[in-house]
């Protein structure tokens, strides 16, 4: 039995900054069950030498398919150390081999790949061999096409498989209903598959589109969606959002509430809970911050890695906010607002970074 298996996050009360108020809203994930049910098969009547009717019965069951042993499905009350005891192998293991981290929440339902360094993804059967370098160019060309109506830029065609490469195959699974991971991609998998065949991406699962205009930070991705409503995608930023100890707390469908254009100091914001004597986007500074969520904002920087570097907060590159403020029509504010009604865009965090191991 197969289903999707979903990561759970804690909230962790750590921010960029110290001016606001917001609670998070959270979903719980569902475990789907197949059920396979014997049948029963009845013969038709024959006649005897006698002339008797006799009914002959033919039952036939059908059995399940015998459990992977390479996949552990989670149960009430099991932990990722539980899980690890049973399966006899050692914690640090089996977050190795699913990438994830020590204080991951597993829920009944999730699906674990137990056997340890056999390059395989057991739970989706994908190579975790990264493609060779003709395969990688011919996935790059096919990524440029498919976000060459947005901003994120181009990547270079050189065959490597590297963090940028990562990061918007990433971006491509969110953007083609697969399952979210910053992985290679194998090279005849059905997601290439997928990645080949798709004409355009599509709004992707969690985005908030019930709003007129929405964000989805995905942290798995390292990567934000914007759009309107249902009807349409309008840009894909790269980001940066916070590193280990300041990480980006998940939320769902939260009003941006303010917004600081800082225009006495060029843009630039002190953040108060790093504050810095020497403007420097490195130390804490923000560039034209939008506050969503507890003092987490989304805000420009000089230096965006394909990674978690910030503090708490959602980085994009200056004149990546500069394009953001302009869909928002706030642009040409020189004052800060707390006007939700003004600011008009409802955010949304999800997902969890996993380094390559």
């Amino acid at each position: 039995m197969r289903v999707g298996w979903l990561i759970g996050l804690g909230v962790l009360l750590v921010s960029c900054s110290t001016d606001a108020t917001e609670q998070a809203a959270g979903s719980t994930p569902e475990a789907v069950a197949d059920t396979t049910v014997p049948t029963t098969d009845v013969g038709d009547p024959t006649t005897s030498s006698t002339g008797a009717t006799t009914t002959t019965e033919t039952t036939t069951t059908t059995t399940t398919e015998p459990d992977d042993p390479c996949v552990a499905t989670v149960d009430a009350g099991d932990s990722l150390s539980l899980v690890a005891d049973e399966e006899g192998v050692a914690l640090d293991e089996l977050l190795e081999e699913n990438r994830l981290a020590i204080d991951t929440i597993v829920h009944p339902g999730d699906e674990l790949d137990v056997c340890i360094g056999n390059d395989i993804d057991d739970v989706t059967g994908a190579s975790r061999l990264p493609p060779g370098p003709a395969a990688v160019r011919r996935q790059q060309e096919r990524l440029n096409e498919l976000f060459s109506p947005y901003i994120i830029a181009d990547l270079a065609i050189d065959g490597d498989s590297g963090p940028m490469t990562r990061q918007m195959l990433c971006a491509a699974r969110m953007g083609l209903g697969l399952r979210i991971s910053a992985t290679d991609m194998s090279e005849d998998s059905p997601e290439e598959e997928a990645l080949f065949e798709a004409e355009s991406l599509r709004i992707p699962a969690g985005a908030p589109t019930w709003a007129n205009k929405w964000i989805l930070i995905d942290e798995t991705c390292q990567v934000m969606y914007v759009g309107e409503g249902d009807d349409r995608i309008v840009n894909v930023f790269p980001t940066s959002t916070g590193e280990p100890g300041f990480e980006t707390r998940n939320v769902g469908g939260v009003a941006a509430f303010r917004f600081n254009p800082a225009v006495e100091n060029g843009g630039w914001h002190d953040s108060s809970a790093f504050p810095v004597g020497v403007d420097n986007p490195l130390n804490g500074n923000m560039y034209k911050p939008l506050y969503f969520s507890q003092g987490q904002a989304i805000h420009g920087a000089n230096y965006v890695p394909p990674r978690p570097q910030s503090k708490g907060c959602a980085r994009m590159f200056t004149w990546h906010q500069d394009t953001l403020l302009a869909w928002l029509d706030l642009d040409d504010n020189t004052e800060p607002t707390w006007q939700r009604g003004e600011i008009g865009v409802t955010v949304t965090v999800q997902g969890q970074y996993r380094p390559e191991p």
